[in-house]
């Protein structure tokens, strides 16, 4: 992630929440905002309750590492949130079920320079 800055505070989070348009796949949905700056802004949230915490930290690096692949073709000035959905299983998310929730997302959201 060399061109994006991470969101940290919870008023950014809920910034891109409240003000983002929704989107929504099996796994994973994603909040998207433009913020009208020269670099993009990436979240992670996961619930506590959806299991442990090496758990939870697991789907967070499946996500980066996602969204690490898409960076590069990603327009500048995005807001960008994503959530585990609660009634997912994260015992079985899985690298290529991230990833292909993450592409449909980010092309439904035309957020890409150019399809993938």
């Amino acid at each position: 992630m060399k061109k994006t800055k991470m969101l940290k505070k919870n008023y950014e989070f809920s910034n891109v929440i409240s003000r983002g348009t929704y989107y929504s796949g099996e796994a994973i949905e994603a909040f998207i905002l433009n913020n009208g700056k020269n670099s993009n802004y990436l979240g992670l949230a996961i619930s506590s309750k959806a299991g442990h915490a090496f758990q939870r930290n697991r789907v967070k690096r499946l996500l980066r590492e996602n969204y690490s692949y898409f960076e590069d073709s990603i327009i500048f000035g995005k807001s960008i949130v994503f959530l585990v959905k609660k009634k997912v299983s994260i015992e079985n998310i899985d690298f290529y079920q991230v990833k292909k929730d993450m592409k449909k997302i980010l092309e439904k959201s035309n957020v890409l320079k150019d399809k993938i």
